[in-house]
Parts: structure tokens; C-alpha cells; sequence
């Protein structure tokens, strides 16, 4: 029996005329240009392009791409390829409205220095997107571009995938569409001009995700498609849990710089958020195991939110945050009132200074959705109301304790839902068994 090496399976490859024009070249890489790739022509060049992928893949050798623009359509990338461009200059188009292609069921694959570009449809085998990645493992994207695309740049489902030092720009929906992925890691990248979301972090049921969103920059997120927060949003992470977002700028987004949605387990820290129009982070509905912590807000409608305990959303920190510049109200969702800090069930909110709210800097609980949130060490001045607490009939436990409270209208209030029903709780706290209210200090502020 004759046993195919890989010798023999590279040998073969070049007598049929599909490996032999590279053969001239240098060994450790495949040039595009020598399988008929030819840049800067207005013709399709997917076959040429397939084919070096092909032998590529089969000799374990890299792929370099010529500069100039190259169109291409449904491209099946393959595993075990180093494809590399030209820094700035190589640019794969979608041929005929098509999409680029995609990355099925392969592992081992990188790219680097290639520009992605966008087409009319972007219909990557259905997905809405230049380029794909599919139930695939270990792919990579280094010092790439992604732009103008009238959908999604990035489709990534049921993968492991870095994306570093990238960019992307000019979306019509999303830079990175993420569903039911694991451990992807998404780290110093520039994300701009999209319009409905930056990245988002899905899963179509709750379960273990474990990605990391880091060090990237993202700005000017719009909300084309409208809505109460599903669309507007830097980062969004929904039914994805194990999940850290940390130093990441995120600046003038329609909603929110940080949402989570139905998670566990999830960090937000050390966060730049500019110019929110809605909350600025955000962790809502049935999450549980939210760490916000050493995140800088500065411009919102609301500061940050820990809500929903009606639909089970509970158990959170928040420490170490600045808030500051809240707006008198949100341009895109009325129903947003101006707070610093909100939290309503299971919380520690303690050592955060707040300042510049024409509302609440720090509020415990709405209606009846309230259950133990502790509210301490905190720094509040310039705010309208240092502290707004639930007494509305079925609020639980809270406890107000060594806060500084400087320069506001009412230091801590009581409220039934949007009402306030009790001015003065410091002085009438042994009214509501359920509270505890020490040793916070109230005054005014000096070198300011």
C-alpha cells in the first residue's frame, strides 16, 4: 500500500498546476500573485484567490497578498493559513454585492494587514456581513480593517477568535456581531461610525462565554434602528456570562457605553465612558454577579445602573467610580431621569464620588424593588439630592452609612416610586424600621 506523505501531496498539487507557479519563490511563503491574483482591476477574482488559499493551507506555508484592491465573493477560508497584506494598501472587496466570505469549521488561522471593505449586500452566506467566522477555532485578525459596510464588518458565531489592533469603521449596523461564542478576545482595536452597535457580546440561551473586551476605542455609535436600548450601545453583552469588559474609551454613544443585559458573573472596570445619551453602564434585567468598578463617567443622561430586581436582576459592586456632568434628561428615552449611581437589590455601592446631577446622586431601590443595598463611603457635592431611597409599601433593606453629602437641596430622601414622600430621612429614619442611616456627613464644600 503506497502511503501519501506530505511530500507526495505537495508534489501532486504542483503537477496539476495549482502549487507549481509558487515553487519558484522563497519556501517559508505563497504569493497570491502567482496563482493569477491580479490587484486594481475591476474582475472577480475569487478563483485565483481560492486557489492560493488552497495550496497554502495543504504546504503550511504564508499566504501574501499583492497591495491594491482585490475583488473577491463567498471565499472559503481554510485552516492552517498566515494570510498577510500589505500594511494600508491590500484591500479585499466584495465582488457583485457579495460578501468577502467566510471561515467554516477551520482552526489555525491568521490574517494580518489586510482591509476588508464593504459591498452593496454583504450577505456572507446569509450571515449580513463583510466577512464570517464559523464554528471555527484559533482564528485570528491582526492590524486589519473592516469599513463601510451597510450592514455588520465582523460576524463571529460559535467560535474562538482575536481580534487585535484593528479597525473598523463606517458600519451601517454593527462592528462585531458575537453569538454563542467562547473566550474571544477582542483587545486594542478603533471602532467608529456605526450604526446601531459596536460590539456586541450575544448568546442566543444564557450560559459561559468568557470573553474579554479590552483596551479598545470606540466612538460615535448611533441608533439607526431605533428602540429603548437594544441599539445604541459601545459594548453590549446579553445572555453571556464570565464575560470581562475593562480599559476600554468609549465615547458619544446613543445609549449606552457599557450594557449588560441577562448576565453572570460580569466585570466592568476601568472604563472611560464620554457623552452617553441614555445610562452610560448599564446592567439590567435578570443579571447577577455584576463588578462595576473604577470606571470614569463624565456626560450621561444617568450615570450607572445595577435595575430590575422585578425581573431578578441582583447581586452587584460598585466601588470606585467617578460620575460627574449628569444631563436634566435623555435625548433619545424619556423615561430616563437624571441619577448618579441606582441599585436595587443585593448591591454594595460604596466609595464613589459623584458630582454635578440634577437629581440624585445615589439611588436605593424603586416601588417595591428593593432588597439590601448598602450605600457607603461615598462622595457626593453639587447634586441636587445626595441620597434618594425607597419607602414605597414593600421596599426592603437598605442601609445609608458614612457617606459626605456637600451642597445638596435634600441630603437623603424617601420616595415612593417617583414621589418623594419623606424629605428629610435623617431626621425621621426611626419612622422606617427597614432603613439604617449613620454617621454620613452634611455640609458644605470647601476649596471647590
Amino acid at each position: 500500500m503506497t502511503h501519501l506523505t506530505r511530500r507526495h501531496f505537495v508534489a501532486s498539487l504542483g503537477a496539476t498546476g495549482v502549487l507549481a507557479p509558487a515553487l519558484a519563490r522563497a519556501s517559508d511563503a505563497l504569493h497570491a500573485v502567482d496563482f493569477g491574483v491580479v490587484p486594481g482591476i475591476a474582475d472577480d477574482q475569487s478563483k485565483s484567490l481560492q486557489d492560493a488559499i488552497v495550496a497554502a493551507s495543504a504546504s503550511g506555508q504564508k499566504l501574501v497578498l499583492p497591495p491594491g484592491t482585490i475583488f473577491v465573493a463567498d471565499i472559503a477560508f481554510a485552516s492552517r493559513v498566515a494570510i498577510e497584506g500589505t500594511p494600508g494598501s491590500t484591500q479585499l472587496t466584495g465582488w457583485n454585492g457579495g460578501s468577502i466570505g467566510a471561515f467554516t469549521s477551520v482552526s489555525d488561522a491568521k490574517v494580518a494587514n489586510v482591509i476588508f471593505a464593504g459591498s452593496a449586500d454583504d450577505a456572507a452566506g446569509g450571515l449580513s456581513a463583510i466577512l464570517a467566522v464559523v464554528s471555527s477555532l484559533s482564528v485570528s485578525f491582526t492590524q486589519c480593517s473592516f469599513i463601510d459596510s451597510p450592514t455588520t464588518g465582523l460576524f463571529i458565531t460559535d467560535s474562538a477568535v482575536t481580534i487585535s489592533d484593528c479597525d473598523f469603521r463606517g458600519h451601517g449596523d454593527a462592528a462585531i456581531h458575537a453569538l454563542d461564542n467562547r473566550d474571544l478576545l477582542i483587545t486594542g482595536n478603533r471602532i467608529s461610525d456605526c450604526g446601531n452597535a459596536g460590539i456586541r457580546i450575544w448568546r442566543s440561551e444564557g450560559g459561559s462565554d468568557g470573553s474579554i473586551i479590552s483596551e479598545n476605542r470606540i466612538w460615535n455609535i448611533k441608533a439607526n434602528d431605533g428602540g429603548n436600548g437594544q441599539n445604541g450601545n459601545g459594548i453590549n453583552v446579553f445572555k453571556a456570562d464570565d464575560v470581562i469588559v475593562s480599559d476600554n474609551h468609549i465615547a458619544d454613544c446613543a445609549f449606552t457605553a457599557v450594557r449588560l443585559n441577562t448576565t453572570n458573573n460580569t466585570q466592568v472596570s476601568g472604563n472611560t465612558c464620554l457623552n452617553s445619551g441614555e445610562v452610560a453602564i448599564f446592567s439590567e434585567f435578570a443579571f447577577s454577579g455584576s463588578v462595576i468598578a473604577n470606571n470614569i463617567v463624565d456626560g450621561a443622561a444617568g450615570g450607572i445602573s445595577m435595575t430590575n430586581y422585578n425581573e431578578g436582576g441582583h447581586l452587584a459592586i460598585c466601588t470606585g467610580n467617578i460620575v460627574r456632568n449628569i444631563a436634566p434628561r435623555s435625548l433619545v428615552n424619556p423615561d430616563t431621569t437624571p441619577f448618579g449611581i441606582a441599585a436595587e437589590a443585593e448591591a454594595a455601592v460604596t466609595g464613589n464620588t459623584v458630582t454635578r446631577v440634577p437629581g440624585p446622586a445615589f439611588v436605593a431601590g424603586y416601588g417595591p424593588y428593593l432588597s439590601n443595598v448598602l450605600i457607603a463611603s461615598n462622595v457626593m457635592y453639587d447634586i441636587l439630592i445626595g441620597v434618594a431611597v425607597s419607602v414605597a409599601p414593600g421596599a426592603g433593606n437598605a442601609q445609608i452609612a458614612n457617606n459626605m453629602i456637600f451642597d445638596p437641596e435634600h441630603a437623603v430622601v424617601g420616595m415612593a416610586w417617583a414621589d418623594m414622600v419623606e424629605p428629610d430621612l435623617i431626621a425621621n429614619a426611626a419612622k422606617y424600621p427597614q432603613l439604617t442611616i449613620a454617621n454620613n456627613t452634611v455640609g458644605e464644600v470647601q476649596g471647590v
